[in-house]
């Protein structure tokens, strides 16, 4: 229950914060360019909402609200001129902040800004039927209108840029380079499949060169061929399936799986030892290295992983390697494991504790471009994999809530919190700008339409396009969650 919370927590707060950011784009341009912004709200508010308040007009919740007007007895302009707006707008005293209601809806499914004189989410046909008035969307020209609606993606863009700028900024890069890797990588049964062997060492993804771990995993995915050398000398091309994403999505959701595609091939290294376990009972120590297991060589962390597996509530010969006055001793030890083939050590992951390790820092400067960077190849890296959604497979592969919500690690970390935020605002970018009605993006399509032809589509096929636009992100959003849902009962 912990763990979901934590997760919970995480997934709700980056989502509002996206939202914000997304929506205050649209807020923002729409204020530069005189347009009303009658409501601004995280989260969606059918019937009634959790929260609302308009500066020195009132405050409320829960379809309440209490007028905080100097004198009580005066009309609430809010109230009696909200559909047109002309209250503040006519006499010239529009303020930036002040003509805004903002609140919290109670449908966490996203957010909205209501701008005047536009046909979006609220469908307010009502406005649209009545003159067009100048503070309105509808009454601006083309090209201030799609910087409006393009505003929320840029700015979400944006986000991520800052966030992979300031986490580069606060701790740089350090990283393995994989020719600094001696005993090369370990790879999944997956990527064995098609090719790969222990100890391969990646050196280009359709010639292009593989350096940097964290940018190297998803380039050798959606490449054509991956080179490796393989016994360190000998060079070999790989070819990669279409629908190996797919595969190693299904690997990963194996309990049985230890790591997904491939990691750093590492020795087996005791970093801690658990009082009055099995471990401890029979002399093992911290700094340790494992070099078999019942006679089985395990020369690295994720064969030892593999052998020790299936060892439940047993005893074992575990041949250990042990530092004794700068001199290496190999020992075997008797140890008894636990029902879950546990024997109460803790073990070296980082690879930069065997090999040599590249660090770069980052001035405040140098961070922005880095941060560009990041952010582009996020978003060229997801819009490609878009592409294999309309697959048979893809299709089986789409997630909702609870998909995302998996991602987050189920103990706090603001690292990796900021750089799942920073992803899923570029994800949240490159969906929103799709061509589809009632997205950013549909609206921009019949913008652009309107640019080139100097036609603009009539209110009455903008309110059907809309329609049928929500209505597809509906069954979308249904298919997404129910896809989370069945996977829980496979």
């Amino acid at each position: 229950m912990e763990v979901f919370l934590i997760k919970a927590a995480q997934l709700i707060m980056a989502f509002a914060l996206l939202v914000i950011i997304h929506e205050f784009g649209h807020f923002l341009f729409a204020r530069i360019f005189g347009v009303k912004v009658e409501k601004f709200y995280i989260f969606f508010d059918p019937w009634t909402e959790l929260f609302k308040w308009k500066p020195k007009k009132y405050i409320g919740g829960l379809g309440k609200k209490k007028s905080l007007e100097k004198d009580s007895a005066t009309p609430d302009v809010s109230a009696t001129k909200e559909s047109d707006g002309s209250s503040l707008c006519k006499k010239g005293k529009s303020s930036f902040w002040g003509d805004t209601e903002y609140g919290v809806g109670w449908l966490p499914l996203g957010g909205y800004c209501k701008i005047s004189g536009m046909i979006d989410e609220s469908m307010d046909t009502e406005q649209m039927k009545q003159p067009a008035q100048e503070w309105e969307f509808r009454s601006k020209p083309a090209w201030q209108r799609l910087l409006i609606m393009v505003a929320g993606v840029l700015f979400n863009f944006l986000l991520a840029i800052i966030i992979y700028a300031g986490i580069v900024y606060a701790t740089g890069e350090r990283y393995v380079s994989f020719k600094d890797a001696e005993m090369g990588m370990a790879f999944s049964d997956e990527a064995k499949k098609i090719g790969f062997e222990d100890g391969d060492i990646p050196i280009l993804a359709d010639g292009e060169p593989l350096d940097i771990p964290a940018d190297a995993r998803m380039k050798m995915i959606q490449a054509k061929n991956v080179t490796v050398l393989r016994n360190r000398h000998d060079s070999v091309n790989i070819t990669i399936p279409e629908d190996f994403i797919f595969r190693l999505d299904e690997e990963s959701k194996n309990e049985n799986t230890m790591f997904n595609f491939m990691t750093y091939r590492i020795p087996a290294k005791i970093t801690q030892v658990a009082p009055g376990e099995g471990a401890d009972k029979a002399g093992v120590k911290t700094g340790d290295m494992v070099i078999a297991i019942d006679s089985i060589p395990t020369p690295s962390l994720d064969s030892f992983l593999k052998n020790i597996s299936g060892h439940e509530n047993s005893e074992v010969m575990l041949s250990i390697v042990r530092d004794m006055n700068g001199a290496n001793d190999t020992i075997v030890l008797p140890v008894s494991l636990s029902g879950a083939s546990k024997m109460g050590v803790g073990l070296e992951l980082d690879p930069s504790a065997f090999y040599k390790a590249q660090e770069k820092r980052y001035g405040l400067l140098e961070s922005v471009p880095r941060g560009v960077q990041l952010g582009t190849e996020k978003l060229t890296s997801y819009a490609r994999s878009m592409k294999l959604v309309f697959t048979k497979e893809g299709a089986k592969s789409v997630g909702g809530f609870g998909s995302i919500g998996a991602i987050f690690p189920e103990k706090w970390n603001w690292i990796a919190f900021w750089n799942i935020a920073a992803f899923l605002s570029v994800a949240l970018a490159f969906m929103n700008i799709l061509p589809i009605p009632a997205l950013d993006g549909g609206h921009v399509m019949f913008l652009l339409y309107e640019v080139i032809t100097r036609r603009k589509p009539s209110e009455k096929f903008m309110e059907y396009a809309q329609m049928i636009g929500m209505g597809l992100l509906i069954l979308l959003l249904l298919y997404a969650n129910g896809m989370d849902i069945i996977r829980l009962f496979k």
